[in-house]
């Protein structure tokens, strides 16, 4: 289904380390669909991909585009492996509480009921995805920050989840009050490494 995601609770799961697999895996499906060539780079984003981080139980992904022209035709081929196309994010709408992501094509597959994977598709270095694994590398490497920030959001997701109504938005209330803590890694993550180092030391996991 597509659209915003109202009511649904979140889980905070401890790390499982069957994750890096799933990836591997789903990737491998994706690449056997759309073909392996058309991707830059594919890489593995979000707390699933940071060994020993708790988190939504949910794989993220970003393919990485020559151009995000070039996603057009990839859309049917992920919807026959049962992704959803969230258009809807692509423009300005208070569930989003921004101005969308027209940069990204945003995909979203649900198991047995639960979403499990999320595809983040956008152009090789744009800085979403150039963030995402900046980000990443910088909790895989500093194990106290990757600690505070499963703090954080065990913390939020209680918060979220004792006030949860079938209104409640995910984004607004949990996914939203993360920013703070992620822009403050950033910078941090920004001042130690070089412009332009490890912004995609695994990006071409082809």
């Amino acid at each position: 289904m597509g659209g915003p995601r109202f009511g649904v609770p979140i889980v905070i799961a401890e790390y499982d380390p069957a994750w890096p697999h799933m990836f591997e895996e789903e990737r491998g499906r994706i690449y056997a669909a759309c073909g392996r060539d058309v991707f830059v780079a594919f890489e593995h984003v979000g707390s699933t991909a940071v060994p020993g981080l708790a988190a939504k139980p949910v794989i993220d992904m970003s393919p990485c585009l020559r151009s995000i022209a070039g996603a057009a035709p990839l859309i049917p081929k992920l919807e026959a492996l049962g992704y959803v196309y969230q258009k809807w994010t692509e423009s300005p709408t208070p569930a989003l509480s921004g101005e969308g992501t027209p940069f990204r094509r945003y995909f979203t597959k649900d198991v047995d009921g639960a979403r499990r994977y999320q595809v983040h598709m956008v152009e090789a270095g744009h800085p979403w995805v150039r963030d995402q694994v900046l980000f990443r590398n910088y909790l895989r490497t500093h194990p106290e920050t990757a600690r505070d920030y499963a703090d954080l959001k065990r913390r939020l997701a209680a918060e979220y989840n004792a006030g949860r109504t079938d209104k409640s938005n995910i984004n607004v209330g949990y996914t939203d009050r993360k920013g703070e803590f992620v822009r403050a890694v950033l910078r941090r993550a920004r001042e130690e490494i070089a412009p332009g180092e490890g912004a995609m030391p695994e990006g071409m996991q082809r």
